[in-house]
């Protein structure tokens, strides 16, 4: 009997110990998703602590000497992109539109194909290819690919439950795993939920509700049990704000959110051209041309185009220094795009948001607003370019809040999120997101 079986009998046959049965259906369906929500919360834990890593010595790097940017941007872009290539292809970008396909895929008819989207070989390849994107200054993210992990523990779990136990929908346990992969990425449980329900599902929450909520909490403390309690971001000052205020947010939200749609256009443009590229030579020189041209942009103009911009939103938020140069969030924005298209693995969640900070850093440089209301700004920011990539206002809303634990903004924040999702509207009517999960169901379809 494997090891996975054995587990399963003992957890059982505790169960059967228990004279309710309602309670014993209810254990029996509700254990799986625990046992992955732990197994998520660890990954999540240790790839968090791998990236930190990642970052810490790109930042060192770039101090001692911006030159060698030259030799190790484009040689780790290149080698992001082949361990992809060759190993795990749809483990290439954010990993949320994987998911997503996943979830329309996971039928009896179609379940198989799953398996390219979603599992342990995908987990291995994502974390790798990400943390080789991020150490050569690749403008990513690890969210979208925890989030990605996340779906493929879920599933993997789902596949090891014994075929006496109670059958569980595979939807849902993806769905589920989406959720918690995002809880424990960002420590916002209730991002995770909006997420599922905004994004990831059109299923009426009240069938698989008391799985996602506890999915979300568990992986969520799992993550707390090693990291301790945390903001993402922390607490930034919002006090004695301008009265007149929501007219600047207003104008971050426009800009940011259109921002955003034009950055997914823009994404959605190269990848079409590439896809025109026949050779696997080409494809590698994209990479390397790639990050050839982004250690360019950090040697000749500023290293700050580099990485996930966590930093830049801490300095904005939480320190005197405020300024923004004009043309950083255009260099963010082109970095992104350069990162997102290598063909690796990397997010655009966190990227997003950094971009988004920097647009609202800027305008409120412009309008010589003071700190505080600029803090909002650089928040609103972040929420519209966000939203405009995603068109999911609540998950983006609720997101920066609970990265802040700033409960007093929420309605700037809302408003925000509200006015950038009709921004991006008038640039395309559906998401970056809704885009590459249409481009891999076809792709799947092709496939037996």
């Amino acid at each position: 009997m494997k090891i996975k079986d054995k587990i399963f009998y003992w957890i059982k046959r505790i169960i059967a110990t228990l004279n309710n049965e309602k309670v014993r259906i209810a254990l029996q369906q509700s254990i799986p998703f625990w046992i992955a929500s732990v197994i998520t919360g660890l990954i999540a834990v240790f790839y968090t602590y791998l990236f930190g890593k990642a970052e810490a010595l790109l930042e060192w790097i770039t101090e001692k000497d911006h030159a060698w940017l030259f030799i190790i941007t484009p040689i780790g872009f290149s080698l992001a992109y082949l361990i992809v290539a060759k190993w795990a292809p749809y483990a290439q970008g954010s990993g949320i539109p994987q998911l997503m396909a996943s979830i329309e895929l996971a039928t009896p008819k179609t379940s198989h194909k799953v398996d390219r989207l979603l599992s342990l070989r995908i987990i291995v390849v994502k974390i790798i290819s990400s943390l080789l994107m991020v150490l050569s200054g690749g403008v990513i993210g690890r969210e979208g690919p925890t989030i990605q992990i996340a779906g493929a523990v879920f599933r993997k779990i789902n596949q090891w439950i014994p075929a006496s136990w109670p059958k569980i929908s595979r939807k849902n346990m993806i769905m589920t795993g989406g959720a918690a992969g995002l809880a424990a990425a960002f420590n916002t449980p209730l991002g995770g939920i909006v997420f599922a329900v905004e994004e990831l599902t059109k299923t009426h929450i009240s069938y698989f509700k008391t799985a996602l909520f506890s999915a979300v909490i568990i992986a969520g403390l799992s993550a707390q049990a090693i990291l301790g309690p945390y903001l993402y971001l922390g607490y930034p000052i919002l006090t004695n704000l301008n009265s007149t205020i929501f007219l600047p947010v207003a104008l971050v939200a426009i800009v940011a959110g259109l921002g955003g749609a034009v950055l997914s256009k823009l994404v959605l443009a190269f990848l079409k051209w590439k896809s025109r590229f026949k050779k696997s030579f080409h494809l590698i020189m994209y990479a390397f041309v790639g990050g050839l041209i982004m250690a360019a942009l950090a040697f000749f103009i500023t290293p700050e185009i580099l990485g996930s911009g966590k930093s830049q939103m801490t300095t904005l938020l939480f320190t005197a220094d405020k300024k923004v140069e004009w043309y950083l969030p255009f260099l963010r924005m082109l970095g992104s795009l350069i990162s997102f298209t290598a063909g690796a693995a990397g997010g655009i969640f966190a990227p997003a948001l950094s971009i988004g900070a920097t647009i609202g850093g800027a305008l409120g440089n412009l309008l010589e607003l003071s700190a505080s209301n600029t803090n909002l700004l650089v928040l609103s920011g972040m929420v519209g370019f966000l939203t405009g990539v995603t068109r999911s206002p609540f998950t983006s809303a609720i997101l920066v809040l609970e990265m802040t634990d700033r409960h007093s903004v929420i309605f700037y924040l809302m408003f925000s999120a509200m006015l950038s999702g009709a921004s991006a509207f008038i640039i395309d009517k559906r998401s970056l997101y809704t885009h590459l999960k249409n481009r891999y169901l076809k792709e799947l379809e092709k496939e037996p």
